[in-house]
């Protein structure tokens, strides 16, 4: 790698690991104020409500990768350098996948785990897979499940009446007009 391979790598790692967690946290009380039934739970199940909302929100909508050499895929021959896009979101709202509560928050769905929580163990990719997953997966999770234990142990919210609900894609899935939350403290 050259110098400015590294830096742009680096640049990319701090970019990443920055903004999918704050978009995680954010979408995160975003439906926790949406559901406030969920919040006494929620402290004891941040694991899943996790799960559920990268499920949701997947910080990243679609991911390109290339066939560097001749691949099969579902009994059709792709030749080399062909881009495959794989369209997280869509994958993670397939009625066939997940099931016909699909739209709904339910993080008990990963009740036993990521592996159980579909008809497709492979199925929930918010940060890739494979040889190609997120450097920054463990790290990312770590730091958003501490955040939102502390800050659910610490106040209730609810979303605030002028609060627009509008998942607009930039660089991440955002919310467009932001996410304006009422915090109370317990």
């Amino acid at each position: 790698m050259t110098t400015e391979d590294i830096i742009g790598e680096l640049k990319l790692l701090f970019f990443a690991g920055s903004d999918t967690t704050a978009v995680l946290l954010t979408w995160t009380m975003v439906l926790l104020s949406m559901y406030p039934e969920r919040q006494d739970r929620a402290r004891e199940e941040v694991t899943m409500i996790l799960h559920e909302v990268l499920r949701l929100y997947p910080p990243i909508l679609l991911i390109g990768r290339e066939a560097y050499e001749e691949t099969e895929l579902g009994g059709i021959t792709y030749p080399a350098e062909v881009t495959f896009a794989l369209p997280i979101a869509c994958i993670h709202h397939d009625p066939g996948v997940w099931g016909e509560d699909v739209d709904e928050f339910k993080p008990e769905r990963f009740a036993e785990g990521v592996s159980k929580a579909c008809k497709d163990s492979s199925a929930l990719f918010p940060f890739s897979w494979g040889p190609h997953i997120c450097a920054g997966q463990n790290f990312a999770l770590l730091e958003a499940k501490m955040a939102l234990s502390m800050i659910l142990q610490q106040f209730m919210f609810e979303l605030s009446l002028s609060n627009t609900h509008a998942p607009f894609p930039v660089s991440t899935l955002q919310p467009q007009h932001g996410a304006q939350i009422k915090l109370t403290k317990l």
